[in-house]
């Protein structure tokens, strides 16, 4: 197993809660990392229809078995569980007792406010980081690592990614999505899922998007939450605390990962990336997902945002750092250029404690005097830099 960024959190939540939910999209690592960090407590999965059968017909004695906790897979199968566990964590509240996974946060999160709220901590796990996988992936360019992605199973088994992401969206449209909703026309749903794609990286207009399936507006927003729910897309809201009113209040939509958003866009070899129109969205989800992956796996509290003004002027990435804010801006280009700069600039007259930092597709950085240009190989200093207490001019 590779090591992952969030082994430490995982600890660290186990010493504070008596029940831990580890959450995340399928193939992510949620199982692999439960087990590897907690090798001794009993495992098992809920997918297993005789193992589900009993926690279903006798969910009390089922959960006798494991007396000092364990690892309980995929507990959205048996919901039933939750109600129990309460009474087993509040009559012993030991820490760190039961490690529950999920691959949806359908019917999970309300059992748990319902039933274990205060009583359990949650760390949400993605696909690889880029720090988890840059030394594995040195010898490969910008546009080969946006086309594969970082699940897992493609970079430990050496699955072509046409082929493996061509079965997990069949597996997700044909399982996940009928177990979380009744969506009657899988095709209609499919092309939805392929539209989202085409649009990773811009503001949602979900009028536009509806209209483009031949959906209702409410449609497409429902369908929306559970591509957001079962961990394949996020929505990065716009921030507009205190800096004028003509600003927008749309967020943009993201994938979580590059490689999946650049399959279902009909991106079939890298080498289409190269000057392709789809290279800088992917870019920017790239480094969007990363920094998203970096606060969720060292549960950091800071929020992260965009702007954008009525006029068109956007800066990419806000990270809210108590009073001080973090402006990144995201190019896909190898050569610096002057104008990348304006943005910042502009932004900076209107929040007088922004720091500022540009993240590019070149390998090479420049240590400018106010806005440090990094190249993407460095992401994962640059991220470091940017969530911690200081400046990162010094970067």
């Amino acid at each position: 197993m590779l090591p992952r960024e969030a082994v430490t959190s995982l600890h660290q939540l186990a010493g504070w809660y008596p029940v831990v939910a580890l959450t995340g999209p399928r193939q992510a690592g949620k199982t692999t990392l439960a087990r590897a960090v907690f090798p001794d407590k009993p495992y098992v999965s809920l997918e297993d229809n005789d193992v589900r059968s009993f926690a279903l017909a006798d969910p009390r004695r089922f959960l006798g078995q494991f007396p000092v906790g364990a690892v309980l897979d995929e507990i959205q199968r048996a919901p039933e569980l939750f109600s129990y566990l309460q009474t087993l964590v509040d009559a012993n509240p030991g820490m760190g007792r039961y490690i529950i996974t999920g691959s949806q946060q359908f019917g999970l999160t309300e059992k748990i406010t319902q039933s274990l709220a205060g009583r359990v901590g949650f760390l949400h796990l993605l696909p690889f980081s880029w720090a988890e996988v840059d030394d594995l992936l040195a010898a490969k360019s910008l546009e080969e690592i946006l086309w594969q992605g970082f699940y897992p199973p493609l970079h430990d088994r050496g699955i072509p990614p046409h082929v493996w992401f061509s079965d997990y969206l069949t597996t997700y449209v044909e399982r996940d999505v009928r177990l979380a909703i009744n969506i009657r026309d899988l095709a209609t749903f499919h092309r939805f899922v392929l539209m989202c794609a085409a649009r990773t990286g811009q503001l949602l207009n979900l009028s536009a998007l509806a209209a483009d399936c031949g959906i209702t507006h409410n449609t497409a927003r429902a369908w929306l939450s559970v591509l957001e729910a079962s961990y394949l897309v996020t929505r990065l809201p716009p921030y507009h605390r205190n800096l004028g009113k003509r600003l927008t209040k749309t967020p943009k939509l993201y994938f979580l990962d590059t490689g999946f958003a650049a399959w279902l866009a009909g991106i079939r070899d890298a080498r289409e990336l190269v000057a392709g129109n789809l290279r800088g969205p992917l870019f920017e989800t790239f480094v969007i997902a990363e920094f998203i992956k970096h606060k969720r796996n060292h549960l950091r509290p800071e929020e992260l945002y965009f702007w954008r003004d009525h006029a068109g002027h956007e800066i990419d990435l806000l990270i809210e750092r108590g009073d001080r804010l973090v402006a990144v801006e995201c190019k896909a280009g190898q050569t610096v250029a002057q104008d990348w700069f304006a943005p910042l600039e502009r932004f900076s007259a209107f929040a007088h404690n922004a720091e500022s930092l540009i993240l590019y597709g070149g390998e090479t950085g420049q240590p400018r005097s106010q806005t440090p240009v990094v190249g993407w190989r460095k992401l994962s200093a640059a991220l470091a830099a940017a969530f911690r207490d200081q400046d990162c001019k010094a970067f």
